[in-house]
């Protein structure tokens, strides 16, 4: 089984949070990462300049279509980001663990 992180970005740590910890209850992630970070995008007509949260949700390969699902369904964002990493190299503790945790 691969490992697959999606990215995605919030407006609020509390629009992440509570999916977040849905998403860890029913095994769907192992876990996610979130950071607040300053973000500068073009959007209705103007540049914008946004605090934002980004969140890495960690999963694995039979997790990720469900995953992309509840993120695209759940999202705050009327256009989120939800981009998927491809993870070519990780080491086999975090691998193991990352499968424990979401069977």
């Amino acid at each position: 089984m691969k490992p697959v992180f999606i990215v995605s970005t919030y407006p609020t740590k509390k629009s992440i949070s509570k999916i977040a910890n849905e998403l860890v209850k029913n095994k769907i992630i192992a876990c996610v990462n979130i950071s607040k970070i300053d973000s500068i995008y073009f959007w209705n007509g103007k540049i914008q300049n946004s605090p934002e949260y980004i969140a890495i949700f960690k999963t694995v390969t039979k997790n990720k279509t469900k995953l992309k699902k509840i993120l695209d369904e759940t999202h705050p964002y009327d256009v989120p980001e939800i981009a998927e990493i491809d993870v070519t190299s990780i080491n086999k503790s975090y691998l193991k663990w990352l499968i424990e945790s979401t069977n």
